[in-house]
């Protein structure tokens, strides 16, 4: 891997275009941890809802609602999973540092490659998201 030299520390950190590879990985550590945390809100808000409208008898249709929080919780288990931030990948930036701090993809065809990547996790998350919802509209009241 090639790293560059901070002026005078003699510390070395990673070049972060290193570690970008299109369509592959587009975040660092501190990211990834957003992406996690991201995941658990998300599995929590599920079963908080899912616990809710079982304990107010609600009916079977609206437990459908419970496809947006296990979507959310999809969509951050797998960035996190994968080190791929959709939102970057959707908008042609990466971000290995602190968090806040992105940097531009310019080439074409790793752009292509990360927005295809980007509609991958999107609609794995949706699915995911309909498949919990099915299962709790289908749980017994």
């Amino acid at each position: 891997m090639t790293v560059t030299t901070s002026a005078g520390s003699g510390r070395t950190s990673p070049t972060p275009e290193v570690d970008y590879r299109p369509g592959e990985c587009n975040i660092g550590a501190a990211e990834i941890g957003r992406r996690r945390r991201a995941g658990h809100v998300g599995l929590v808000a599920s079963l908080a809802a899912i616990g809710g409208l079982l304990a107010i008898g609600a009916p079977s249709w609206t437990r459908l609602v419970v496809a947006l929080p296990a979507s959310l919780a999809a969509s951050g288990y797998i960035q996190a999973q994968l080190r791929f931030c959709a939102g970057f990948g959707s908008r042609g930036v990466f971000n290995f540092g602190p968090l806040g701090k992105t940097h531009e993809v310019h080439d074409p065809d790793a752009l292509a490659r990360d927005r295809a990547r980007s509609r991958q996790i999107g609609l794995a998350s949706l699915a995911i998201g309909a498949v919990v919802a099915t299962a709790a509209a289908l749980l017994p009241r």
